[in-house]
């Protein structure tokens, strides 16, 4: 299933994308999709929903992220082995943790925002992992039992102050807008393999990323157990997973957003967005 929340920032309902593309509206079967929402229980019957009977939305309604009131949005740094190369970076023997506000979340195609004095705004086409069940000290091998599924994510990075502002990443991940997430939350089952999926991002209509999740250093079910030895992953949390190579940090000279610029960014099966940026303003 293809699980969406559409509508105005903050009013969002839920809805479905069927077979045929189209948008359908859940909001009679189910309030939001919250973490209570994506359980196993839960998702089994919307799965059980005849689709073709729900109401069909009119119109290209504003998406908005597709899982409600995140808890956690965690994030794996340097989880490709040639995007470390080009950041000059050492391989990590372990996933590299670091954290993005709640508050930087919002949908695939807002507007991102470039923080106040910023000249080193970058780009980063991620795959997110969605937890669907309470996870504490998991195996990977039982890891995937406790995800509802996967989402797009671009993790917009700001590079001076992730990396020139001292040694926590979390200053240049976490500023407002910071999170477009979406379009839609695939199920496990929505998708034949995870570590198969292509990985794009343009810049202004150019090619700019191209990968592919099998190049992962660290794949869903370590990551998902991993993490679950130092914090609980609860429903509704959001893991985005790092990103292939092709950011602005990487390239010689650096190449960083402006105003005006436009990103398009997609993962097989996970959709597609597009973001235009924007100068900042309180």
């Amino acid at each position: 299933m293809k699980l969406v929340r559409f509508g105005t920032a903050g009013k969002e309902k839920p809805g479905l994308i069927d077979a045929a593309g189209k948008l359908r509206d859940l909001s009679k079967h189910v309030k939001d999709f919250d973490g209570a929402a994506i359980s196993p229980a839960a998702l089994a019957k919307i799965a059980k929903l005849k689709t073709d009977s729900l109401p069909l939305v009119k119109g290209k309604p504003r998406m908005g992220c597709p899982v409600a009131k995140v808890g956690k949005f965690i994030a794996i740094g340097l989880n490709f082995y040639d995007h470390a190369e080009e950041s000059g970076m050492a391989v990590p023997k372990e996933p590299v943790v670091f954290m993005k506000t709640i508050n930087c979340i919002q949908g695939p195609n807002d507007n991102v925002m470039l923080p106040k004095g910023s000249v080193k705004t970058d780009w980063e086409v991620e795959l997110g992992i969605v937890i669907g069940t309470r996870a504490r000290y998991v195996t990977q091998k039982a890891a995937t039992d406790y995800v509802a599924g996967y989402c797009l994510i671009n993790d917009v990075s700001e590079r001076e102050y992730q990396l020139e502002r001292g040694p926590q990443w979390d200053k240049g991940k976490g500023c407002d807008t910071f999170g477009p997430i979406g379009p839609w939350l695939a199920t496990k089952d929505d998708l034949a393999d995870i570590h198969k999926c292509a990985m794009w991002l343009d810049v202004n209509g150019v090619r700019m990323q191209t990968g592919t999740t099998k190049k992962m250093i660290f794949n869903v079910p370590k990551i998902v157990s991993y993490l679950s030895t130092f914090m609980t992953l609860e429903p509704g949390d959001i893991i985005t997973t790092g990103t292939p190579p092709g950011v602005g940090l990487g390239m010689k000279p650096p190449k960083y957003l402006k105003a005006g610029d436009v990103m398009t960014l997609g993962i097989e099966g996970l959709g597609e967005q597009r973001q235009l940026v924007v100068p900042f303003k309180l």
